[in-house]
Formats: C-alpha cells, structure tokens, sequence
C-alpha cells in the first residue's frame, strides 16, 4: 500500500529538477578577499582507492551563508533546521535591468511591480533575485567587471527592498547570483555590505552565486538547499537545486 511519502517522492520524480549549482574548482571565481581553491589527490586507484583533500573557504563556488558569518552570537550552519533548507521558491527576474545597468540594485517598487503581476510573495518563501550574472561563470574577470579606477561593478539588492521583503511579506532566506548581495556601487557607497548584514541579522541564510535561475518561473517551484553539516561553521559550498510544479 502506497503511503503519503511514497506518493510525494512519485510525484516529485516526475517533475524537471533544475539544478542551481555552479562546479567549482581551482580555476573556478572567488571573492577577491580568499585564495584560490586547492584540490591535491592523495591516492589513485593504483594505490587500490581514489581520494583527494580540498582546501577552499567555507564561501567558495554556490554556498550558504549562515548567520554567524556577519552577525555575532547567532546560528552556525549547522543549527539551520532541516525544513529551511527546502522551501517555495519566487524568482523576481530583473535580467533585462542587470544588463543595461551593472549597478542596477532591486527597489521596493520593483516588488510591488512583481506582485502586481504574479501575486503578493508568500510568508516562509526562498526569493531569488535573477540578474543572469551566472552567464559570466567561469571568467572571474567578469564576474568581478572592474572598471579602469579597479571599482567593481555588479547588481544586488537594495536595503529597502531586503527590509520590505523580510518584515512585510517576511520570507525566510534569498538567493542571488553575484559574489555580494549589496550591488558593489552600494557597498562602495557605504563602505559595507548593509544589505547581507541585515538578511543574516533577521537569523536567516542565504545562498550566493546561483546558477540557471533563467530556467525557473516566477512562482511555483520549491528549492533544496542540501550542505554539508560542518562543526561551527559559518558557511558552506552548497548543492541547491529545484523541482519545478
């Protein structure tokens, strides 16, 4: 007899699973504040078993950030629970506006014009912003878009629109596409990643550098956040993916 789970797991397996995660590696971009990745094998099959050693920072490559990783005596990885790390997913496309502008930055305006077509965003919701900043993957020089003064330049969101999204419609992480979730003129401007302090303040998580978000409709899907449970941890590389309605 089939039970409830048996009956999910069928109905999810039918559905397309889009997979949201860059493969990183050495050559892979990385926030200019780390080194690079190392990879080093530690025995080939020759010696009867493959394995190697990764040395990398816990941002590296698509990962979560917890909490801690801005804000003081707050959550580790791994006291996120289970059920956060699997949530309806909203994706706000403003690829189109990321194009024309490099520092183009999310508004609450720009929300609202998002809700007025596809609906008020839902409580407990993953909203991702889509600037299509993944389509520069693997050339870290575009990924970083440096102007001729060595000024980054890249879209993100807005402090307003973090702070309408969380105490307005109070959702419970992001997600984005760039290394940062200020667009760089605002943390240059600021001299801070306000808006990354702030989502990590509201003892939420976020997953930076997504992948084919291009793929995704604007409501409808569900994303997993699957990573590793790493001791005191303040992020990690993480495999997130979606199962589309």
């Amino acid at each position: 007899m089939t039970n409830e789970l048996q009956h999910a797991l069928k109905v999810l397996k039918q559905k397309q699973w889009i997979d949201l995660t860059h493969t990183f590696g050495p050559d892979s971009p990385y926030f200019s504040a780390f080194e690079p990745a190392k990879f080093q094998t530690l025995f080939t099959h020759n010696d009867g078993f493959f394995a190697q050693n990764f040395s990398f920072p816990g941002q590296y490559g698509t990962h979560l950030d917890a909490p801690i990783h801005f804000v003081r005596n707050t959550r580790y990885l791994e006291e996120l629970e289970l059920q956060e790390l699997v949530l309806p997913l909203v994706v706000i496309d403003k690829s189109g506006e990321a194009a024309a502008n490099h520092d183009y930055s999310l508004s609450v305006a720009d929300i609202l014009a998002f809700e007025a077509e596809h609906g008020e965003i839902e409580p407990d919701t993953f909203v991702a912003l889509r600037t299509d900043w993944s389509k520069r993957w693997p050339d870290q020089v575009k990924m970083d878009n440096k102007d001729e003064q060595g000024n980054s330049h890249s879209p993100g969101w807005s402090l307003a629109a973090l702070k309408f999204l969380y105490e307005e419609r109070e959702i419970k992480a992001v997600g984005h596409e760039t290394f940062d979730t200020d667009a760089a003129v605002d943390f240059q401007k600021n001299g801070a990643l306000v808006g990354e302090y702030y989502v990590l303040e509201q003892d939420s998580y976020q997953v930076e550098l997504l992948t084919n978000l291009d793929q995704l409709p604007a409501k409808g899907a569900f994303i997993f956040n699957i990573v590793p449970k790493a001791e005191k941890a303040s992020g990690f590389p993480v495999r997130s993916f979606a199962v589309l309605p």
